[in-house]
C-alpha cells in the first residue's frame, strides 16, 4: 500500500461530501436524532445488511437500491428502528428517501436510509419529516462530527474514522462514521456504518473491497451474541479524487481495499470498546490455525463467550474458559497442541496448566485493552476478534432499554 496516513474526521472528511443533523424528538428530547449524508455528485454504492431474517424496511428499501450501484444521499435517523411495522414501515421508509431527496433537490430513489432504535414501535413521521428537512438545509463538509452524535443510541461517544492514500498519483480519502454498542455480534451486528470516499471505482469493486472489509471487521465483534433487525453498512464513491476508476483486481484495488479495511477495523474496535456497560476491550488472537475460517470462529467464540466476558471484568485469569470456548467454536484443532497467553503472559501449554505468574497477569487484566491470544501450533492462518467485558451495567441498560 502507498503511503497511507491517519487524519482526523469522519463522513465528511472525503471531497465532495456534506452532512446535515436535526433534533426531531423522535425519542430523544435534547440529542439529534437524523442525520443526512450528501454527495455532490451521484456516487457508486455498495453495502452489507443484517444476516437476520427478520428485518427491517430501511434494510429491505436501501438492499434494494444499493443492487441498482448508485446513490447520492443516505438519511438515518436513531430512536425507532421502523422494524416489524409491516406495510406502513415501507411507506414511511420510502417517504424518508423522497423527503430527503425533496429536500436536496436530487431523486428520491438516489437516497438510501437506515434506522436505529426501539423495534416495533410506529415511526412518528410528523417529527421525522421535518426533522429531515431541516438537517438537508443544514448539510455542510464540517456537519460531519454532529452526524456521527446524530446516529447514537446507547452509545457513549461518537465513532469516526479517517485514512489517506495515494492511489495511481492521486491522493485518496475514505472517511466513516459508526454507531453500535449493544445487539453487537458477527454476521453484522446492531450497527449502523456509513462510509465516503472520493476514490473512482465501479460499484462492483466497491461491493467486493466492502463485503472483503466487513468480514475483517464488523463480522469479528462481539459484545453480546445478538445480531439485530437494522444493521446496515454502506459506502459512496464519488470519485472527485481523479484518480483511474478501479474495475479491476490489481494493485489499486488492493490498496483501496485495504484502506478501506483500515477505517472499518478502526470504527469496528471503537464499538467493541463502547459495549454497553463495557469497561475494558478485549482482542482475540488466533494464530497459526489450519484454516482462515477455523481462525475466525475460535477468536470469534472466545470474544462473545459470556464466561470468559465476566472472568475479565473480574481480573480473573481463568484460560479454561478460553480454551472452552474455542472447543466449542466449530474450529478444527488438537487441543494437545495449544497455547495461550494473556498479554505476553502464557498460561497454558500444550493444551494443560503450567505454571505462571498470577501478578503478572493481573497487570495485563488490570489493562483498559486486554490481549488474549490463542496459538494453535498447526497452520499459518490469523484471525484476530474484539469484544469487551460483561459487567452489570449491561443488564441494568437492558433492563429498562424502552423506558
Amino acid at each position: 500500500m502507498e503511503s497511507e496516513w491517519k487524519l482526523s474526521g469522519g463522513v465528511t472528511a472525503a471531497a465532495g461530501f456534506q452532512a446535515g443533523t436535526a433534533s426531531a424528538g423522535i425519542r430523544y428530547k435534547i440529542k439529534k436524532d437524523i442525520a443526512v449524508i450528501y454527495s455532490n455528485v451521484p456516487a457508486a454504492a455498495a453495502g452489507v445488511f443484517t444476516t437476520n431474517i427478520v428485518k427491517a424496511a430501511p434494510v429491505l428499501l436501501s438492499m434494494e437500491r444499493v443492487a441498482g450501484g448508485k446513490a447520492q444521499a443516505i438519511v438515518v435517523n436513531s430512536g425507532n428502528a421502523n422494524a416489524c411495522n409491516g406495510e406502513q414501515g415501507m411507506e414511511d421508509a420510502l417517504a424518508m428517501a423522497s423527503t430527503a431527496g425533496a429536500a436536496l433537490g436530487i431523486p428520491g430513489e438516489l437516497v438510501l436510509v437506515a434506522s436505529t432504535g426501539v423495534i416495533g414501535q410506529k415511526m412518528p413521521m410528523d417529527k421525522v419529516l421535518p426533522g429531515i428537512r431541516q438537517a438537508a438545509g443544514e448539510i455542510s463538509a464540517a456537519g460531519g462530527a454532529m452526524a456521527a452524535e446524530a446516529i447514537m443510541t446507547t452509545d457513549t461517544v461518537p465513532k469516526e474514522s479517517a485514512r489517506k492514500i495515494v492511489i495511481g498519483g492521486k491522493t485518496v480519502t475514505v472517511g466513516g462514521m459508526a454507531k453500535g454498542s449493544g445487539m453487537i455480534h458477527p454476521d453484522m451486528a446492531t450497527l449502523l456504518c456509513f462510509i465516503t470516499t472520493d476514490a473512482a471505482i465501479s460499484p462492483a469493486c466497491l461491493q467486493q473491497a466492502l463485503k472483503y472489509a466487513v468480514s475483517c471487521s464488523f463480522n469479528m465483534i462481539t459484545v453480546d451474541r445478538d445480531t439485530s433487525t437494522n444493521d446496515t453498512a454502506v459506502v459512496l464513491a464519488n470519485g472527485f479524487a481523479g484518480n483511474p476508476v478501479i474495475d479491476g483486481e490489481g494493485d489499486e484495488y488492493i490498496s483501496f481495499r485495504d484502506v478501506l479495511t483500515d477505517v472499518c477495523v478502526s470504527l469496528a474496535m471503537d464499538i467493541a470498546r463502547d459495549g454497553e456497560g463495557a469497561t475494558k476491550l478485549i482482542q482475540v488472537e488466533a494464530r497459526n490455525a489450519r484454516t482462515l475460517e477455523d481462525a475466525r470462529l475460535a477468536a470469534r467464540a472466545v470474544a462473545g463467550s459470556n464466561l470468559v466476558k465476566a472472568a475479565i471484568f473480574g481480573r480473573d485469569a481463568n484460560w479454561g474458559r478460553v480454551l472452552c470456548a474455542a472447543g466449542y467454536s466449530g474450529a478444527n484443532f488438537d487441543p494437545r497442541r495449544v497455547d495461550i497467553f494473556l498479554g505476553n503472559e502464557q498460561v497454558t501449554k500444550k493444551g494443560c496448566s503450567i505454571e505462571f505468574s498470577e501478578e503478572r497477569a493481573l497487570e495485563v487484566l488490570k489493562k483498559d485493552a486486554v490481549r488474549i491470544i490463542i496459538d494453535f501450533n498447526a497452520g499459518k492462518y490469523d484471525a484476530t476478534a474484539w469484544g469487551c467485558d460483561l459487567t452489570y451495567d449491561y443488564v441494568r441498560i437492558n433492563g429498562d432499554y424502552r423506558t
